[in-house]
């Protein structure tokens, strides 16, 4: 952990209480801040509370009192999912108060080698992947953190000058990250994700680059060059670009040509070995073989990781094989493109499970994959109707459930020994589930119900 002094003597404002934000506020008393923690919800568990209270921060909880705006607080260290126009947040910024994600803050106090990946999809298991590929070389520790779920300052505490972080890092962690420094910064992919949040295209596309904003020509930039959008926006970066494709060969870094990954020219290994089913995974290994090769490390570290790693929770995720059927829970596809690509990973018939909060968006893109990959479909939640008309356009039997779970035996009813049950929303969770988490969860407590086995 690096020392420093920025935070000494000043009033902090800590909004959410989420893991992030509770790690957030202990850190800033370490670091000799006056910190005040608040949370518009009273948090059902008095522990975290009392946590906080007896390291001697204010806690505030129930509302975002506009009061606050008027306490004369140096930063706000906001929790990424807060958005901009909370009228708190709101006024914090017409004063001109600076305001930080929990990022910008494990930024500040890490002393060690940083890489960080962003994009709309695949994030999770780029990062997975990069981490367990760096450290099969490392002599020193390696760990990851952001938004896959481990708070980026808590790890950074632990960690030295010669010690690599990896992290995962959202659209709205970065907007409050101002100085983030990546040596090696990845960009999965850009589609057109969290509208509501940042209102256009470009300022989500803005947020994204702020991952390569602060570096230089001696920094790396790995991007996806499968589109010539991503190529143009390639061009935004100071940085040296490292591109990955698996569509285009590009002697500068990682591709697929005949079956092959390739690496500078040589061969890595066959795409074939890559344990994880899918086209988007082919993608997600690309990236990270481009980071783990810049980082030094050797073609049998990124094999033994690529033929031996199974997959992340929630993210195509292999549950079980239950009487030829063949369980997938991807329940954190909730936008078109993630079910995109899982259908294209798989060559048996679907029994496709989807649906979810309704954005406003309709399905007609999804219809030549439907017409293509699914055989039967169970739609639930608020955009059902929007999703069986997406169905019914292409020829594809379409029933109605109430949720993720009761799909579960419906599905079952549905399918064939030869065929996949595949749970890939397309959709938020929040209609029916706090979280993609929670859903995917108990998608598999229903698969283990109904197969009387356990996931695998």
């Amino acid at each position: 952990m690096k020392k420093i002094d920025e935070y000494q003597g000043k009033k902090v404002l800590v909004m959410g209480f989420g893991i992030s934000g509770i790690n957030a506020a202990h850190l800033l008393v370490k670091l000799g801040a006056n910190v005040t923690a608040n949370d518009k919800a009273t948090p059902k568990n008095n522990d975290i509370v009392d946590d906080l209270e007896a390291d001697g921060i204010k806690v505030i909880t129930g509302d975002n009192p506009i009061s606050l705006a008027n306490e004369g607080f140096d930063v706000v260290v906001k929790n990424p999912g807060i958005p901009y126009d909370n009228p708190l947040v709101a006024a914090f910024v017409k004063q001109g108060t600076p305001i930080i994600t929990e990022a910008e803050l494990g930024w500040q106090i890490f002393d060690g080698h940083l890489v960080s990946v962003t994009g709309s999809n695949g994030k999770t298991t780029t990062t997975t992947l990069t981490q367990l590929m760096i450290a099969e070389n490392a002599k020193y520790q390696v760990k990851y953190a952001g938004n896959i779920g481990i708070s980026f300052s808590k790890i950074a505490e632990d960690l030295g000058p010669d010690d690599t972080l990896v992290t995962e890092l959202s659209s709205f962690q970065l907007l409050g990250a101002p100085t983030i420094h990546p040596h090696i910064a990845i960009i999965t992919n850009i589609f057109s994700n969290h509208l509501d949040y940042h209102k256009t295209r470009e300022n989500y596309i803005n947020a994204k680059l702020n991952i390569t904003r602060n570096q230089t020509k001696d920094d790396f930039l790995v991007i996806n060059w499968d589109r010539d959008e991503w190529q143009k926006i390639a061009q935004r970066s100071q940085a040296t670009i490292v591109p990955f494709s698996r569509l285009n060969k590009s002697h500068e870094g990682s591709y697929v040509e005949d079956g092959m990954i390739y690496w500078r020219g040589q061969e890595v290994m066959p795409t074939k070995d890559i344990r994880l089913i899918g086209p988007q995974n082919v993608e997600n290994a690309l990236a990270a073989i481009a980071a783990a090769k810049l980082s030094g490390v050797t073609n049998d570290a990124i094999k033994k990781v690529l033929t031996t790693f199974s997959g992340v929770r929630h993210r195509l995720q292999y549950v079980m094989e239950y009487q030829e059927r063949l369980f997938y829970n991807d329940s954190k596809s909730t936008d078109i493109e993630a079910t995109e690509v899982a259908l294209q990973g798989f060559d048996r018939p679907v029994v496709l499970l989807a649906g979810g909060l309704d954005r406003g968006y309709t399905f007609e893109q999804l219809v030549p994959y439907f017409k293509k990959h699914v055989k039967a479909m169970i739609v639930f939640g608020e955009c059902k109707d929007k999703m069986k008309d997406a169905g019914n356009q292409a020829g594809v039997p379409v029933i109605e459930s109430e949720n993720a779970i009761t799909a579960v035996p419906e599905a079952w009813k549905l399918s064939e020994p030869g065929d996949v049950i595949l749970l890939s929303p397309a959709n938020a969770s929040w209609d029916q589930f706090p979280s993609f988490e929670v859903r995917g969860d108990k998608f598999i407590e229903a698969v283990e119900k109904l197969t009387g086995k356990k996931e695998q």
